[in-house]
C-alpha cells in the first residue's frame, strides 16, 4: 500500500474495525441489552462502550507517539515534529472522549435524565467531585486538556519526556476505576488493569505513529525506527499478556468459565493478541532487514495493516468485555474488620513455616524485578561475548538485591504488613537500607554504559537516557551526600508522622509510591558514599564516616521514639483488624520500633565497615603511588649523580692531560 494512502487509511481501518468489534461484542455478550430496572436508554447503553473505545484509541495514540519519539526519533527533525503533532491530536480526541465517557457514565450509574434545570447540573457536579468513579473521569478529562496544550507547545527532549510521564500517569485513573473496591483481589485486579492499559497504549500508539510518520522518512531511517519499535512492542507484548492473564483469572475464577459468553470474548482478545505477537516476531526476524527492496517493503506494510486490524479487534473486544456480565460474580469481601479494611481475609498466624510459604505477588514489582534481572544479565552476556570482563560478584549482588525486592514486595512481608506494624517496619528497613547496598554494589549504570550500544544518529536509546539521568542537574543535587542523607533520614520521620503512612495503607497507589520512595532514597544514600557508578561528588572518607555515625544516631532515635510512643499509629487501621493471634497492636508497634532501632542499624554498620575498608585501601593505593613517585625521583637523582661524576672525571682527565703537556 502507498505510504501516503496508508497514513490516512491506517487510522481509519483501526477505528472502523474497533467499532465493528465493540458492536458485535455487545450484541453477542448482551452488554447493551435493555435493563429491566432503571434502564438508562439505548443511547447510553451503546454510546458508553463506543466512547470507551475512542478513549482507549486516542490515549494509545497520545502515549505511544510520545514514547516512540523519545526512543527512536531525533529531536528537531521532521519525524519528531510529526510524532508530537500526532500526540497532540490524540490528546485532543482523548479529552473529548473522556468527557463524553464521564457524562455517559453519570447517566448510566444514576439513571439520570438530561435536563436543562439546575438540579441536573448539581447532580452531575456532585458525581464528578464526590464519587470515586466521577473523580476518575474528571481527573482524566483535565489531564487530557492539559496534555493537549503541552503536546502542541513542546518540541525538545526533556519537555517531551516530562509530557510523556504525565501522559502515562493520566491512564492510571482509568485503571483504578475499572474494578469494584468491594470485591476480593481488588489490588491485584487494579494493578493488572493499569499495567494492561499502559502497555497496550504504548504498543498500539507506536504502531499508529509508524503509519503516520512513514512518508517523512527514508527507508534506512525507517528500518532503524522499526527495529527500535519492535523492541518496545516485545516488552509491551509480555506485559499485556501476563497482566491480561492475571486480570482474566480474577474475573473468570475457573477455566470452565472460558466457555461462557464472557469467556468467548476473552478468547477473542487472546487470539488477537497471539496473532499480533506472531506478526511482530515475523516482521522483526524476516521483513525489517529487507525493507530496502520494494517487494519487501510492500509485504511489510501489508503485514502492518493486518496488525492494525487485529489491534482493532482486541480494542473493541476489550470495551465490550467491560460491559458484559462475567459468568460468575466476583466474590464480595466479607464483613470482618480485616476484609472491610484491606479487601482480603485475615491471614493465619505468622509462624516459622509462613515465612517460607506465604506469598502475595505484586504484579508491578514482579515485572520490575524480572526486567531488571533480564536486562542486567543480557548486558553481562554482551560483554562476555565481545571478550570484556565483568566481575562476578557484581552480578551476584545485583541478583540478590533484585530477589530481595521481589521477596519484600511479594512474600510474607507483603502478606502481613497490612496487619502487623512490625512486618511493615521490617520491609521498610530492607528496602531502604539492606537492598540498596546490594544494588549499588552491582554497578548497573557502569554496566549499561559499557554494554548498551551508543547511538550515532541523533536519537536517544537506553544508554543515552541512563547517562542523561545520571548527569542532569537534578541528579547532581540528589546524589550530593548531604542531600541524599537528608532525604534518607528526613523522609523516615516525615512518612511515619504524617498522613503519608495512612495513604500507603488505604490506597495501593500510595503503597507503590512508598516502596519506590524508600528504595530510591536508600539507593541514593548508599551511592553517595560507596559504589562504582559515577556521582558528581563524594565526601572524603573521614566525613563519610561522620555522616554515617550521625545517620545511625538519628535512626536509633527514631526507633526509640516509636518504642516510647504510648499511642497507636493509624489506630483506626492496626487497632481495628480484629486480630486474635500474636501480640497486641501496641505491643507489635513496640516490636516495630525495636526493629528500626536494632535490626535497621545492621546494614548501616555494614556500610560503615565498607567505607572504612575503602578508606584503608585508598590509603594503601596512595602510599604505593607515593612510593612509585619516590622511586622515580630517586632514579632520576641517581642518574643525575652519575652524570655529574662522569663530568667530573672527564674534567679531571682534561686537567691531568694539560699538566702532562
Amino acid at each position: 500500500m502507498n505510504p501516503r494512502l496508508l497514513r490516512v487509511a491506517g487510522p481509519v481501518i483501526l477505528i472502523a474495525v474497533s467499532l465493528i468489534a465493540v458492536v458485535a461484542g455487545l450484541a453477542y455478550g448482551g452488554g447493551a441489552a435493555e435493563v429491566q430496572l432503571a434502564d438508562p436508554g439505548p443511547v447510553v447503553r451503546w454510546g458508553l462502550p463506543i466512547a470507551t473505545v475512542l478513549v482507549n484509541l486516542s490515549a494509545a495514540t497520545l502515549v505511544g507517539s510520545l514514547v516512540l519519539a523519545l526512543f527512536a526519533l531525533p529531536a528537531g527533525e521532521r519525524p519528531f515534529e510529526i510524532a508530537l503533532d500526532t500526540a497532540s491530536i490524540g490528546a485532543a480526541v482523548f479529552t473529548i472522549a473522556a468527557a463524553t465517557t464521564g457524562y455517559l457514565t453519570f447517566l448510566n450509574v444514576l439513571n439520570a435524565k438530561p435536563t436543562l434545570d439546575a438540579v441536573f447540573g448539581q447532580q452531575l457536579g456532585r458525581f464528578l467531585v464526590e464519587s470515586p468513579l466521577g473523580q476518575a473521569w474528571l481527573i482524566t478529562t483535565i489531564a487530557g486538556a492539559v496534555l493537549t496544550v503541552l503536546t502542541f507547545a513542546v518540541r525538545s527532549w526533556i519537555p517531551t519526556l516530562l509530557v510523556a510521564i504525565l501522559a502515562l500517569a493520566s491512564l492510571i485513573p482509568m485503571g483504578t476505576q475499572g474494578h469494584a473496591g468491594t470485591e476480593a483481589s481488588h489490588n491485584a485486579a487494579v494493578i493488572s488493569l493499569v499495567l494492561h492499559i499502559i502497555a497496550a497504549a504504548v504498543w498500539l500508539g507506536g504502531l499508529v505513529l509508524l503509519v503516520v510518520v512513514r512518508p517523512a522518512m527514508s527507508r534506512r531511517q525507517l528500518q532503524a525506527v522499526l527495529l527500535r519499535y519492535s523492541s518496545i512492542a516485545l516488552v509491551a507484548f509480555v506485559v499485556v499478556a501476563v497482566s491480561g492473564t492475571v486480570r482474566a483469572s480474577i474475573t473468570l475464577l475457573d477455566v470452565s468459565n472460558l466457555f461462557s459468553t464472557y469467556g468467548f470474548l476473552v478468547l477473542v482478545k487472546v487470539a488477537a493478541l497471539l496473532a499480533m505477537g506472531v506478526l511482530g516476531a515475523w516482521y522483526r526476524r524476516r521483513l525489517i532487514s529487507r525493507m530496502a527492496d520494494e517487494p519487501g517493503s510492500r509485504r511489510f506494510w501489508g503485514i502492518l495493516t493486518l496488525e492494525l486490524v487485529f489491534m482493532g479487534v482486541a480494542s473493541g473486544a476489550a470495551a465490550a468485555l467491560a460491559r458484559t456480565a462475567p459468568p460468575v460474580e466476583a466474590p464480595l469481601v466479607g464483613q470482618t474488620p480485616a476484609e472491610v479494611l484491606t479487601g482480603s481475609p485475615l491471614p493465619p498466624e505468622l509462624t516459622l513455616e509462613r515465612w517460607f510459604t506465604a506469598w502475595d505477588v505484586d504484579l508491578l514489582w514482579a515485572f520490575v524485578v524480572a526486567f531488571a534481572l533480564f536486562f542486567y544479565l543480557a548486558g553481562v552476556w554482551r560483554l562476555h561475548r565481545r571478550g570484556d570482563a565483568w566481575p562476578i560478584h557484581r552480578t551476584v549482588m545485583w541478583t540478590l538485591g533484585m530477589l530481595g525486592v521481589f521477596w519484600v514486595t511479594s512474600g510474607p512481608i507483603n502478606v502481613y504488613q497490612d496487619y502487623l506494624f512490625s512486618m511493615h517496619m521490617i520491609g521498610h528497613m530492607l528496602l531502604s537500607m539492606a537492598i540498596p547496598l546490594l544494588l549499588v554494589t552491582g554497578a548497573p549504570v557502569t554496566l549499561a554504559a559499557r554494554a548498551i550500544r551508543k547511538r550515532d544518529d541523533g536519537t536517544r536509546g537506553g544508554r543515552e537516557w541512563i547517562l542523561w539521568a545520571v548527569h542532569n542537574p537534578v541528579a547532581k543535587v540528589l546524589t550530593n551526600p548531604y542531600v541524599a542523607a537528608g532525604l534518607f533520614i528526613g523522609s523516615l520521620w516525615a512518612f511515619y508522622y504524617t498522613d503519608l503512612f495512612r495513604w500507603s495503607l488505604y490506597d495501593h497507589v500510595g503503597h507503590i509510591w512508598m516502596v519506590a520512595h524508600f528504595l530510591v532514597t536508600g539507593y541514593l544514600f548508599v551511592l553517595s558514599l560507596v559504589g562504582i557508578d559515577p556521582v558528581p561528588y563524594r565526601l572524603p572518607y573521614p566525613m563519610r564516616l561522620l555522616v554515617l555515625i550521625a545517620i545511625m544516631a538519628m535512626h536509633a532515635f527514631f526507633g526509640i521514639a516509636i518504642m516510647m510512643n504510648s499511642g497507636l499509629m493509624v489506630a483506626e487501621w492496626f487497632g481495628a483488624m480484629g486480630r486474635t493471634w500474636g501480640a497486641t497492636p501496641l505491643q507489635d508497634q513496640y516490636v516495630g520500633g525495636g526493629v528500626a532501632w536494632s535490626v535497621g542499624e545492621i546494614p548501616t554498620l555494614i556500610l560503615a565497615i565498607t567505607v572504612a575498608i575503602q578508606w584503608s585501601r585508598s590509603d594503601e593505593r596512595q602510599q604505593k603511588s607515593r612510593d612509585r613517585h619516590v622511586d622515580r625521583v630517586g632514579d632520576l637523582e641517581l642518574d643525575a649523580y652519575n652524570e655529574e661524576l662522569a663530568r667530573m672525571a672527564e674534567r679531571d682527565a682534561r686537567v691531568a692531560a694539560r699538566q702532562r703537556g
